[in-house]
């Protein structure tokens, strides 16, 4: 049984011009244990699918189970199975960081929970706030206590839904140090993230979503080897040829370009002399995520 499963999930809203499809018959599973990544541009559909799986919203069509438990007939065991990190700050002003945990772990039935939440506290550095009013922490701060509100009934599946947003690289790896101890001990996540490096660092294997449907699902490992696997970067002042421009991923004066061989790096750098293209910097690279993320964007669907 696995930890995730999504079956034929559909979501339709209705839209001056009739009916607007924001999942459109999506369906993968994530195994226990699992480190899985959903990818996908703005507007793909990955928040709706994890209201769906988070009880928040309801499905048009198909169904979706947390251990086995259905999100809509069983909806208490498998809210009790999921732990979810929300992209927003949400937060009672009223409450220290200790009485927040002590009420979450209230609304699981949980009592004598100090040792966990201290563990909690201490591994995502909040032990010197514990009695601060959660109105006065930093944006980072409350993004903390967020997680530890997920983790503090200590759900079998964590549902990461853009954790690092805006949050300094402390907190990044704080988090992702605690969050992968919990992987190794068995615990399931399903992250969400526009930090591509994170997603390839971390995931085991990826989904990516565009316009409410799945346009890739394997091992990380295997979408990288399985499109350009050679990135080619330089800085130039000087404008590209048109038909290496309508490829190349230009930021300010570095230019990137993906080729499959090193007979296609020779083309372009044909390309680039003939067209008396001044380049600084050159290097030759592996492409990463990034560039497998963009590939696959700009090919699904044409």
């Amino acid at each position: 049984m696995p930890a995730v499963r999504f079956q034929n999930v559909c979501k339709n809203y209705p839209s001056p011009r009739g009916t607007l499809r924001a999942l459109d018959d999506v369906s993968f599973s994530i195994e226990r244990g699992e480190f899985f990544g959903l990818l996908g541009p703005n507007g793909a559909g990955k928040t709706t699918l994890i209201s769906i799986l988070a009880g928040l919203a309801r499905a048009s069509g198909g169904s979706v189970t947390v251990m086995g438990h259905d999100v809509v007939t069983d909806y208490a065991a498998a809210r009790k199975a999921l732990g979810i990190v929300p992209q927003e700050l949400v937060f009672d002003p009223f409450f220290s960081v200790r009485e927040s945990l002590v009420i979450q772990s209230g609304y699981f039935g949980l009592r004598d929970n100090g040792a966990w939440i201290d563990e909690l506290l201490h591994n995502l550095g909040l032990a010197d706030k514990a009695s601060a009013n959660m109105r006065q922490l930093s944006g980072g701060m409350k993004r903390r206590v967020l997680v530890a509100q997920a983790l503090v009934h200590r759900p079998p599946v964590i549902v990461l839904d853009e954790p690092t947003a805006g949050v300094d690289v402390e907190l990044r790896q704080t988090l992702w140090q605690f969050i992968s101890r919990l992987n190794k001990a068995g615990h399931t996540v399903l992250l969400t993230t526009h930090y591509l490096e994170e997603a390839e660092a971390l995931c085991g294997r990826i989904a990516m979503l565009k316009q409410g449907r799945v346009v890739a699902l394997d091992r990380t490992a295997n979408l990288l080897a399985g499109t350009a696997s050679t990135m080619l970067s330089f800085k130039t002042d000087d404008a590209l040829p048109a038909d290496l421009a309508a490829h190349a991923r230009v930021t300010g004066r570095v230019v990137q370009v993906t080729a499959h061989d090193a007979a296609e790096i020779e083309q372009i750098l044909a390309t680039l002399r003939q067209a008396g293209v001044r380049v600084e910097e050159l290097e030759i690279g592996r492409a990463d995520l990034e560039d497998v993320f963009l590939e696959i964007m700009q090919g699904a669907g044409a």
